[in-house]
């Protein structure tokens, strides 16, 4: 395993280059985001340890960032005034393209696997934005029309659709939207009974099958196939059930990431300050016309338990070319640390 302090920031995100195993980029925040500066860090790994490569400092706090897919030294960044900023690592200070159109804090920020050349952001405005890094605007802005606007924690794209996104929100609401429809959700489900989702991510071998992590401490497994269809006229409905619930945590679930190499395992971070890896035994169980629910008892699914975080755990991810139980996670601890899963499965 490796660590590295991000001395002074508190770290938010994570996430492994697409182009090169040995380079990650962090997100991180003074004073826990509440007020201050970010940093955006680029980070080597190396025999000895992880170096700093580079770093960029922000006026305000960092929460998320995410490599470009098509441009291997290019990262956008969500910032805590409500601006996306485009960094190139092979240049030194400033961005090389700012946006600023979100009015409250931008959460998240994902880059399409499919098409490549566009990326979207999700913000505490409640509304979705769809960029091209080669436009001064937005390309687009998708907002629900079946509720009031409600924080958006996080929005990505399908890694097998090129318009497809999915949604989670303070309104406990996982919602899928295309914009070749509209700039209204085609499907939502009340997710989580009421609580906050706060985190999603796509299954890289099943394209029907989605995760949802909650402040009710709970990972949920969906699928697509028995999402409600919704119009702008139509309220949504809420009558879905999940294939599977996954209990553990004690506490809020802020992030999760299935892995890009086993279709069945999901690396989640929590605010018990643990970062956990789960094997969602539903995989494959469910039929195609009725869903096969499956509720896993406190700790079923669990494979093994990494405790060395001392703070919130918010941000995790799965190295994409290197060795595949490798994992990288940050905390509020100010620590990134770079760990292989097997060494806590059981």
């Amino acid at each position: 395993m490796y660590s590295f302090r991000t001395t002074g920031f508190n770290g938010y995100a994570v996430q492994y280059s697409p182009f090169f195993d040995s380079r990650l980029a962090c997100a991180a925040s003074a004073n826990f985001g509440l007020v201050g500066n970010g940093r955006l860090y680029v980070l080597g790994l190396t025999p000895t340890g992880i170096v700093a490569e580079k770093w960029f400092d922000t006026q305000d706090g960092l929460f998320d960032c995410a490599w470009s897919e098509i441009h291997e030294n290019q990262i956008v960044t969500a910032t805590g005034d409500g601006s996306i900023k485009l960094f190139d690592i092979t240049l030194n200070d400033y961005p090389v393209q700012s946006w600023r159109e979100h009015t409250r804090e931008v959460f998240s920020a994902n880059w399409n696997l499919v098409e490549k050349t566009t990326f979207c952001t999700s913000s505490w405005d409640g509304l979705i934005k769809i960029w091209s890094p080669v436009r001064p605007k937005s390309i687009a802005t998708l907002q629900p029309r079946d509720a009031p606007l409600s924080c958006t924690y996080a929005a990505s794209y399908s890694p097998y659709n090129a318009t497809l996104i999915a949604s989670c929100s303070s309104d406990s609401y996982l919602r899928l939207w295309d914009p070749r429809v509209g700039d209204f959700p085609t499907n939502s489900v009340y997710a989580h009974n009421g609580a906050e989702i706060l985190s999603l991510d796509w299954n890289k071998y099943r394209p029907d099958i989605i995760a949802t992590s909650s402040v009710d401490r709970t990972i949920k497994i969906w699928d697509l196939r028995f999402m409600n269809r919704t119009s702008p006229s139509l309220p949504a409905m809420s009558n879905a059930s999940p294939v599977n619930e996954m209990y553990g945590h004690n506490y809020a679930v802020r992030k999760i990431a299935w892995s890009p190499h086993a279709s069945e395992l999901l690396l989640s971070a929590s605010y018990d300050m643990t970062a956990r890896v789960w094997e969602d035994r539903s995989a494959f169980k469910q039929s195609a016309t009725q869903p096969s629910i499956t509720r896993l008892h406190h700790g079923g699914g669990l494979r093994g338990v990494w405790d060395r975080h001392s703070e919130f755990v918010v941000g995790c991810d799965w190295s994409l070319w290197g060795a595949e139980e490798w994992v990288c996670t940050v905390g509020w601890d100010e620590m990134v640390w770079v760990w292989d899963i097997r060494t806590v499965l059981r």
